[in-house]
């Protein structure tokens, strides 16, 4: 047999180096997480502050959007962890604006959701248009200017220089 004696202060000097390495990488992880999944708040000139209501509707403006003050609808969205047809036709209009939904897969967002007033050729029509954000911890992650109408649209924050542009996308509405 094969027996080792140590001094009860070196067991606790062990207990503590064990008890620091497993903090830091807990906290490793964690941060590495963390910054996988963050969203920039500027890129490209644009600032993707949403974290209030004017940042929100500053946000909308840096496209020439002039959106209703009050959001139409505020709600809670996941992002699936496995994107369908939906999701991935969704998000090819995202990546058409330098954003991508797939490093948040799965995560928990709020959508908000704001009647446009200014969209070429229905600028009597109140309630028509949307500009929808995704919001995550106070940054745009994605979103889209839409169509409520049945043969409706959907395409990215870019205001459109003629009606004739927009795709017609209302199978791809998310």
């Amino acid at each position: 047999m094969f027996y080792v004696s140590v001094k009860s202060s070196s067991l606790k000097t062990i207990a503590l180096i064990a008890a620091v390495a497993v903090f830091a990488t807990i906290g490793g992880v964690y941060a590495v997480r963390k910054s996988k999944s963050a969203p920039v708040s500027k890129m490209n000139g644009i600032v993707y502050k949403a974290g209030t209501a004017e940042e929100r509707l500053s946000f909308l403006s840096q496209f020439g959007w002039d959106v209703s003050e009050e959001p139409a609808e505020v709600k809670e969205v996941v992002i699936p962890e496995e994107f369908d047809d939906v999701y991935n036709q969704y998000n090819a209009i995202q990546k058409q604006q330098k954003l991508d939904l797939e490093k948040y897969k799965g995560a928990r967002v709020k959508c908000w959701s704001y009647y446009v007033r200014n969209y070429p050729g229905y600028e009597n029509s109140e309630g028509v248009i949307r500009a929808n954000l995704l919001v995550l911890d106070g940054v745009v992650i994605g979103g889209d200017i839409s169509s409520t109408e049945l043969s409706g649209f959907m395409h990215t924050f870019d205001f459109p220089q003629e009606r004739s542009t927009v795709s017609n996308t209302s199978e791809t509405a998310a």
